[in-house]
């Protein structure tokens, strides 16, 4: 019989398995060589006592071996003559619908504006240059979507919502490492996303389903309030009676579609701020304390959030052992993110540093209740990014202790962002609202990471696309979109989704409920 149970372990025990069976053993008060087989199922690190410690759940037997084989959770069939389902956008939520309409015996049709991951490497790699934003192939667009090229992480609270174990078992049948079916907060890796989302691609094909590159939709046919085609910039145009609009939180021109059609559209809340990057080994003491130093333990990651006296700030989309990246997708705009590969074994480590942005917000400043007046803020604000950095993607920086007192830095130490950064006044020109949430923020987040406030450690921005600043509204229960009968907005682009794994989800329900409703 297999049965489970919990143990706890000092960082040089986690790869010793001698000293987990002991462990192990004593727990159930067992002598080590009566347990047969064990492995483990979950893993995760507690650091906040004065020693670091892993919490394991472990499978084990007291009778014989465990199969440690894990079931392949896409399951492929013929769908070449099956009923065409048009799917906007590759990221997660075009991904994993396109997988599950497989599996229900539909034909996914993929529209991706951008390039494949293979060409789409060579356009990213020319960002890092500090050359020109390639228009539809950059770190927010092309095969695999924003999280491609910008690190994979995989952790997500929102488990409710659908089947997040689906999620990880086809990420890792089609090539992710076994850690993500066993770390509490997996990861994949920036060097590893782009042969798993071509693996993905390759079964689409295989069974039928259609990718389509380089195709960028700039309209909708709508008759009698149901969709009918989606027309392309190249002049083709895609048929079906079912559309799942995928497209990510930067395809600002399908929300301008909305919004100039006079279809329904919401404001939302949404977060802006900076990346703050510190050394590595800072964060690894701040963390681990006596302990950074042990091999054992991988790069350190840290969370925070807190609450100013009218809104939260946070850190989120923290990247270990990583780097800032330039995200923009327009020329005249600045935008930073994070990633890191498998390994985490760079010198940085970064986070988003955000503040809570609500409708509110915006009216104040800027008067605007329109439905795109988040949209219309987050875009002023990249340009101010743009404005007060260097030549071109040059990002605005300042030292993280000369930010929370409100003075300029006279100059910045090395960093991770390839393009290089500036000395900035990053306290002065972001809306006040912001920084001084931000500043506040950070004294209170230091109290928690002791050390976190250091002139060793900068800002830089604008760290904007945390999520969409405008919602297309849907049904609860259909998901379709009201006015449009066949039309499913899906994922975080359209407002119901922040991440990876929860995106996928979406797209995973929205394609079982176009199923479970019918063709119409």
């Amino acid at each position: 019989m297999i049965k489970t149970s919990q143990i706890n372990c000092y960082p040089d025990q986690v790869n010793n398995s001698d000293a987990l069976r002991k462990i192990l053993a004593q727990k159930l008060n067992k002598q080590p060589h009566e347990i047969k087989d064990f492995h483990i199922q979950r893993r995760s690190i507690d650091a906040r006592g004065n020693r670091v410690m892993f919490t394991m759940k472990i499978e084990y037997s007291l009778s014989g071996k465990i199969s440690k084989s894990v079931k392949d959770a896409f399951k492929p069939r013929s769908v070449s003559k099956g009923e065409p389902v048009i799917v906007v956008g590759m990221g997660p939520a075009g991904i994993f619908a396109a997988l599950r309409l497989i599996e229900k015996g539909l034909k996914p049709v993929i529209l991706e504006r951008g390039k494949s991951v293979d060409e789409r490497k060579y356009d990213i790699s020319k960002l890092h240059r500090n050359d020109a934003v390639p228009g539809d192939s950059n770190y927010a667009y092309g095969e695999g979507g924003a999280g491609t090229y910008s690190d994979g992480k995989l952790y997500t609270r929102s488990k409710k919502r659908g089947d997040t174990e689906y999620v990880l078992r086809a990420l890792h049948q089609f090539g992710a490492a076994d850690d993500v079916l066993v770390d509490a907060r997996p990861h994949v890796g920036t060097d590893k996303l782009p042969a798993i989302v071509k693996r993905m691609r390759q079964a689409i094909i295989d069974a039928g389903g259609e990718v389509h590159f380089n195709t960028k939709v700039t309209d909708f046919e709508v008759e009698n309030k149901a969709f009918k085609a989606a027309l392309c910039a190249d002049g083709s145009r895609f048929e079906a009676k079912h559309l799942i609009l995928a497209t990510g939180h930067s395809a600002t021109d399908i929300y301008r579609w909305f919004d100039r059609n006079n279809f329904p559209l919401e404001q939302k809340a949404f977060a802006l701020g900076v990346r703050i990057e510190h050394p590595q080994e800072l964060i690894n003491k701040i963390r681990y304390g006596k302990d950074s130093r042990n091999p054992n333990l991988p790069a350190a990651e840290y969370k925070a959030a807190v609450q100013t006296k009218d809104r939260g700030v946070f850190t989120f989309c923290m990247c270990p052992g990583g780097s800032v990246v330039p995200a923009s997708t327009e020329n005249d705009r600045l935008v930073v993110n994070g990633m890191s590969n498998s390994r985490r074994n760079m010198k940085w480590a970064n986070a988003g540093l955000v503040a809570g942005v609500t409708p509110q917000d915006i009216y104040k400043a800027k008067k605007d209740e329109s439905p795109l007046a988040g949209l219309n803020f987050r875009d002023e604000m990249e340009k101010q990014a743009f404005l007060n950095g260097g030549e071109g993607l040059i990002a605005p920086a300042q030292r993280v202790g000369d930010f929370v007192k409100g003075r300029l830095s006279a100059d910045v130490p090395q960093g991770s962002y390839s393009p290089g950064m500036i000395a900035s006044p990053m306290h002065f020109w972001l809306p006040p609202f912001i920084a001084e949430s931000l500043r506040f923020g950070l004294k209170k987040i230091n109290k928690q990471l002791k050390g976190f406030i250091t002139n060793d450690a900068v800002v830089l921005g604008l760290e904007s696309r945390t999520s969409s600043p405008v919602r297309l509204p849907r049904d609860k229960k259909t998901y379709q979109y009201p006015g449009i009968a066949g039309m499913y907005p899906a994922g975080e682009g359209a407002g119901y989704a922040g991440g990876i794994v929860s995106s996928a989800v979406d797209g995973i329900n929205i394609a079982d409920t176009i199923v479970n409703t019918g063709i119409r």
